[in-house]
């Protein structure tokens, strides 16, 4: 495309220009905004049998009531809801799984941190962007919560990211699919020569971008009207919703937001920008770069090599097409089929059930009944001019059959693969296997019914991955150098000059239930609670978050942090403290108890000794004979060997109090050098 204008990137600083539009000639403006135009509508017929198959999906998962006139009017229309169900049952699993309502943003460290500061920077990144995510968007987890409703049935969701300049802050919003459009064999969002979001402004909306000098003033007033697609004119018949039939008030205008590559320097390489183009009109409105200095790659002499464009998008699949389309398979073209099937069957057997209660019959020349319908309501008897015999000769009913068992059992197996399909057999919806069914096949068979679901649940775990890593990139961007939030936090714009790949989700892409992630903790506890090494608060943490415990933080302050509390003795100190006391028991009744056997002798040698003193002064009295001489000097022996005894009983006591003395002042040094130094 050959403009009039030539532009310099850097002469007329486009990267940081608010509208580039305002640069460029008339003439120039009205080609850019043909070929936009013209780009869409190339885009839109490239996807138009994905689109044919989402309006099918759509009845389904809608429960579009349609006009029904065969095989009578007002037959049975019933819409089975297949779909429905299996949209919420993955909605179940994902959103909790998916969303933690403390902590969404998880920061990777990697290498060495000595001093820690690589952490504590990896925490305050966390902590800001969750913030960020959960209280400064404010719709962001509803916006969320769309995407995870829609992304089963149509196959793919699709959020836009960016810093919304009138709010000052981040904005990560839902996009439908039909109002996305690429062309139909883009690889993805990354390489796709030309992205177009659809978007719908009222006219307050569209006044103040124009006064705060965002946007192009509009040559025509009113918008044309809109002709909603095949999926918009679904949608709105299932809210019963109809399409003013001309133009109002409320009308929006209807902007085409494509980001596309422009050669606006003409050096023969286009560089990436994202135009606002009036639908009706044709009209440019704004023209900016999508690009950063940065990001322009040049050689030795000046020359633009590459440009490397930002992102803003983000895709959610399902399950990828198997014909490499860019539009992704859902419930509704996987059991659409099966649906339309199991539809057929069930008003089938109200219908049969309708004429095997209803049905009318034929009624004989003979048989004189005045014309019409005849009703009859319990105990009502009606007078006829025939006789009982002709009536019953003249009147022949339809022969019509009860419901076919056959159908009923071909509709079971209908809703059966159906339901393997959409992960909503009995188990896993929270039905009762049987009552003698063992705990571990219970969990055997929910596990096996999970496979399918955790391809999926990864898949939309690295698409969460590409969002927070696309927010993380405009906070590089746009974040002040410091920001206070939450009333006493702060954060840094040095805190986001890392590496955007170490941001990712705090979710486990791996668990996909609330039971897998008790029986992964309770493993983990069990396992710490007998081997070294384990990290115990972090183990008691994920043990408590996995039984949905609130407040955990007040419940199990972090050792580390300022409400921690003074822990005491360890489960094996306290041990060993109690078998030192044990020990301490058992040596001091020893020692008591030989003391009391050593004072026990002494007493018994006193007893000894003063018996023999006795004796010795009888002796005494006898000395005069030569044989009371000899009995004195027997005693008098008797009595030094007693008092020797006697010594020796004295000095073995004061050796054993020595010793004993010794012995507990030992260890007593010992069980204070093991007592934990104070901090």
């Amino acid at each position: 495309m050959e403009l009039k204008t030539k532009l310099d990137i850097e002469k007329d600083n486009l990267v940081a220009d608010p509208n580039i539009a305002e640069l460029l000639d008339n003439e120039d403006l009205v080609k850019i905004g043909v070929c936009v135009c013209h780009d869409l509508e190339a885009d839109l017929l490239s996807r138009q049998p994905w689109e044919k198959r989402m309006e099918e999906s759509m009845k389904w998962a809608l429960q579009v009531t349609e006009a029904k006139s065969f095989p009578w009017v007002g037959a049975s229309n019933v819409k089975f809801p297949l779909i429905t169900i299996a949209a919420l049952q993955y909605h179940a699993r994902a959103y909790p799984n998916l969303i933690n309502p403390d902590v969404l943003v998880k920061y990777k460290v990697y290498g060495e941190d000595p001093t820690g500061e690589k952490q504590m920077r990896a925490d305050r990144v966390e902590s800001h962007m969750t913030y960020q995510i959960l209280e400064e968007d404010v719709d962001w987890e509803s916006e969320m919560d769309k995407v995870l409703i829609t992304q089963p049935i149509v196959g793919c969701a699709f959020k836009k990211s960016f810093f919304d300049p009138i709010k000052n802050c981040n904005i990560s919003e839902n996009i439908l699919a039909k109002d996305f459009v690429v062309n139909y064999w883009t690889k993805s969002i990354a390489t796709a020569p030309r992205v177009t979001h659809i978007l719908y402004f009222q006219k307050n909306d569209v006044y103040e971008r124009v006064a705060r000098g965002m946007w192009l003033e509009m040559k025509e007033e009113h918008p044309a009207s809109i002709m909603p697609s095949g999926l918009g004119l679904l949608a709105d018949k299932a809210q019963g919703l109809i399409q003013p039939e001309s133009v109002d008030s409320s009308t929006p205008y209807e902007i085409l937001e494509q980001h596309r590559w422009l050669d606006l320097d003409q050096d023969g390489y286009a560089e990436p920008y994202i135009v606002l183009v009036r639908r009706d009109t044709k009209q440019v409105l704004r023209i900016v770069a999508r690009y950063t200095r940065q990001n322009v790659i040049r050689d030795k002499k000046g020359t633009i090599l590459n440009i490397v464009p930002e992102q803003y998008f983000t895709k959610y699949p399902f399950i990828p097409s198997p014909d490499g389309g860019f539009y992704d398979l859902g419930f509704g073209a996987l059991l659409g089929p099966l649906n339309a099937s199991i539809d057929t069957a069930i008003n089938q057997m109200i219908d049969a059930g309708t004429m095997a209660t209803t049905a009318g019959g034929f009624l004989s020349k003979g048989v004189r009944i005045r014309g019409g319908n005849y009703a009859f309501s319990p105990l009502e008897w009606k007078h006829v001019e025939s006789t009982g015999d002709d009536l019953r000769k003249g009147i022949f009913p339809l022969p019509v059959r009860e419901p076919s068992p056959v159908l009923f059992q071909l509709l079971s197996l209908l809703i059966n693969y159906g339901e393997r399909i959409g992960m909503s057999v009995d188990i896993m919806v929270g039905e009762n296997p049987g009552q003698n069914t063992p705990a571990a096949t219970s969990q055997a068979m929910i596990e096996q019914g999970s496979k399918i679901f955790n391809g999926v649940f990864k898949r939309t775990y690295r698409s969460f991955r590409d969002e927070l890593r696309l927010l993380y990139r405009l906070n590089q961007l746009n974040l002040d150098d410091s920001v206070e939030y939450n009333e006493n936090k702060l954060a840094k714009w040095d805190d986001y000059t890392g590496d955007v790949a170490c941001v990712t989700p705090a979710s486990d892409p791996n668990i996909v239930s609330d039971q897998q992630r008790l029986i992964q903790a309770s493993a983990v506890r069990e396992a710490a609670m007998t081997s070294p090494g384990f990290n115990m608060y972090q183990v008691n943490k994920n043990y408590l978050a996995a039984l949905k415990i609130q407040n955990i933080d007040m419940i199990l302050p972090d050792p580390a942090g300022p409400n921690a509390i003074e822990q005491g003795p360890s489960e094996k100190l306290q041990i060993a403290q109690l078998k030192a006391q044990s020990d301490q028991a058992i040596a001091d009744k020893d020692f008591q108890l030989g003391m009391l056997t050593l004072m026990q002798e002494v007493d018994h040698t006193e007893a000894k000794i003063v018996a023999l003193q006795a004796k010795a002064a009888e002796s005494m009295a006898n000395a005069q004979a030569e044989q009371g001489h000899l009995a004195l000097g027997q005693v008098q022996a008797q009595i030094s060997i007693e008092k020797d005894k006697k010594d020796s009983l004295h000095k073995a006591m004061d050796l054993m109090t020595k010793m004993y003395a010794t012995t507990q002042k030992a260890e007593a040094d010992k069980a204070k050098a093991k007592e934990p130094k104070a901090k």
